[in-house]
C-alpha cells in the first residue's frame, strides 16, 4: 500500500472514528456572534475566495500564471471531490439537522485551506492573507453551527495536505494540460484527466 492509499485509509478511519463519537454526543446550539457577517464569509466570501485564489494567478503570475492557476483549480476540484466522497462514506450529522448526514468533514474549510496552501507557496508574502481567509470561512460554519470545531478542523488538514501533495507532483493531481498535434499537424490544447494516482 502507497503512502497515499494509507492517508486515505487513515482519514476514513478518523472520520468514521469522530463520527461515532459525536453520534453519543449531545447536540450543542453554537452561540452565533454575528449571523449576517457569517451567511456572508459561508457564502458570497467563500465564492469570492476560492475563485479569486483561482483567477487571481492569471492577473498578477505573468508568463507562469496560467499554469499556476491551473495548480489551484486541480487542488480545488480534487480537496472537494476527497470531501465529498468522504462525507458519503462516513455520513455524520449535522449539528444544526441530525437528518442531514454531511457534515464531517467541512468542504467550506478543506477547498479553502488547499486554496490558501497553493497560493501561500506561490506569494509567500501574503500567505497570512490566504490562511487568515481560510479560517474565517472555516469559522463561519462554526458560527451558523453547520458544523462541529472537528469537522473544520479535519477538512483544514485535509485541504493543506491536499495543497501540499499538489505542490509535490510534477504535473497536479487530477488535471494537466495537455498539448499534441492531431493528424493534420493541428496543436490541439486542453485539459486532460489523469488516469492514475
Amino acid at each position: 500500500m502507497s503512502w497515499k492509499q494509507g492517508l486515505v485509509v487513515t482519514i476514513v478511519a478518523l472520520g468514521s472514528t469522530v463520527s461515532s463519537l459525536v453520534s453519543f454526543t449531545p447536540s450543542v446550539r453554537a452561540q452565533t456572534t454575528n449571523k449576517g457577517f457569517s451567511e456572508f464569509v459561508s457564502g458570497a466570501g467563500t465564492v469570492l475566495f476560492l475563485g479569486g485564489g483561482s483567477l487571481l494567478p492569471l492577473l498578477t503570475d505573468g508568463a507562469d500564471g496560467g499554469q499556476h492557476s491551473l495548480r489551484v483549480v486541480d487542488a480545488l476540484g480534487t480537496s472537494a471531490a476527497l470531501c465529498y466522497g468522504l462525507k458519503e462514506v462516513i455520513r455524520s450529522p449535522r449539528p444544526d439537522h441530525d437528518r442531514e448526514l454531511d457534515s464531517f468533514p467541512s468542504c467550506h474549510a478543506t477547498t479553502a485551506f488547499a486554496v490558501a496552501r497553493i497560493q501561500s507557496h506561490y506569494h509567500p508574502d501574503y500567505a497570512i492573507l490566504w490562511y487568515s481567509g481560510a479560517a474565517l470561512i472555516g469559522y463561519s460554519r462554526l458560527d451558523l453551527n453547520r458544523h462541529r470545531f472537528t469537522d473544520v478542523l479535519i477538512g483544514a488538514g485535509l485541504g493543506y495536505l491536499v495543497g501540499e501533495i499538489e505542490l509535490g507532483q510534477k504535473r497536479g493531481l487530477l488535471l494537466f494540460p495537455l498539448i499534441r498535434q492531431d493528424a493534420q499537424g493541428n496543436t490541439i490544447v486542453g485539459l486532460q484527466v489523469k488516469g492514475e494516482f
